[in-house]
């Protein structure tokens, strides 16, 4: 449709709703800086009848551009040029979030749940489709402004189930050079990992959002079990008290295993319990095998996720335990807590081969 005369009441309205907007972005000056940003910083991934033909123009260009001109253009019709105004309306929102302006459309405003601040649904869950270029740009700056570029995706990361192993070990800054739309072109993105992407950012933002800093301070960000553990472990090996094993499996072992159903499922969480002797005796490879009803690799396989997933949440923590392990080794009256501390340390930060430990299942093959 063409808006060379008004022929309805929401044709009315629409004019109107576009001068209105207009007359805001460029009369009041705190909008001044949106004015060279192309339309498309205010696209979700789920908008309906975009006006594909304006998405890369500048805000400034098409306010610059008379309505008529604009509702001339091929291809766009009403509800296109409705989405134009939705669009534009969009960028005079403030970052507390966003209210329809009274100016749009009706129909617009009820469907329109575009926020400048907050990338979740109505039950508080990430939704990768709420997520515009204005809040990626956000994001960005707020992992450039605290030199985390070089943290890895999965060091960061909620949980590493959700994550494709291939991008665990993926810096922030490989992705910070490169728009939202940019990302979701990406070879191997699709829309499950786009998602873990953008939450990591996002989470990373909520964080350090509102810390701007001090010359004298620095922010670490590290999996929440980390610093309880170090902590843990560090006044162990200072301190001249003995270790127990109780000590050990409430401090040590049973967090490393909580973090591993986060992220590896309860299936690696259960063989990895059952390797240690957590709640009763510690099974064998052979017998893990047996009850699953697959092959003794495979139980290796899964339980190899448990490296994996400590080289990327927790590295560090290769080099405490062997200091603890040492430490308990010979002192009379910690037998046991060694023996958990060494299992609990080979189960982790492994340092013997698949055909180390096969082998070594092979005398109860003969003693059987």
């Amino acid at each position: 449709m063409r808006f060379n005369k008004i022929t309805s009441a929401e044709d009315f309205q629409l004019i109107n709703s576009f001068d209105e907007v207009k007359r805001r972005l460029l009369e009041e000056t705190k909008f001044s800086d949106r004015l060279d940003k192309p339309l498309a910083y205010w696209a979700l991934p789920n908008d309906r009848r975009l006006p594909l033909a304006f998405l890369g123009r500048t805000i400034g260009d098409l306010l610059a551009t008379p309505f008529e001109e604009l509702s001339a253009t091929p291809g766009i019709g009403q509800k296109k040029i409705s989405s134009l105004v939705t669009l534009l309306n969009r960028a005079t929102k403030e970052d507390a979030g966003f209210e329809p302006a009274q100016t749009a459309p009706k129909e617009t405003a009820e469907e329109d749940s575009f926020s400048t601040s907050s990338p979740l649904d109505a039950d508080g869950k990430f939704d990768p489709a709420l997520v515009s270029e204005v809040l990626w740009l956000r994001w960005r700056e707020t992992v450039r402004r605290h030199n985390l570029g070089n943290e890895r995706l999965g060091r960061l990361a909620p949980s590493l189930a959700d994550l494709p192993t291939v991008i665990w070990n993926t810096p922030l800054e490989f992705y910070m050079g490169h728009s939202l739309a940019e990302i979701r072109r990406l070879k191997t993105h699709g829309e499950k990992r786009v998602r873990v992407v953008l939450e990591v950012f996002y989470r990373v933002h909520e964080t350090l959002d509102l810390a701007q800093g001090q010359p004298h301070l620095a922010i670490v960000l590290r999996p929440k079990m980390v610093p309880v553990l170090e902590s843990w472990g560090l006044d162990r090996l200072a301190g001249e008290a003995s270790i127990s094993r109780s000590d050990v499996m409430e401090h040590l072992t049973r967090p490393l295993l909580k973090q591993i159903l986060t992220d590896a499922g309860e299936t690696v969480h259960e063989l990895a319990t059952g390797r240690l002797g957590i709640e009763a005796a510690p099974q064998s490879v052979r017998l893990q095998a047996r009850n699953l009803g697959v092959t003794r690799a495979r139980i290796y396989q899964l339980l190899e996720d448990c490296q994996k997933i400590m080289a990327v949440r927790w590295p560090e923590g290769r080099a405490l335990l062997e200091a603890l392990c040492k430490k308990t080794e010979e002192k009379p009256g910690e037998a046991e807590a060694f023996q958990l501390l060494s299992a609990t340390r080979d189960l982790f930060y492994a340092s013997k081969t698949e055909e180390d430990e096969v082998g070594a299942e092979e005398p109860e093959a003969v003693a059987g």
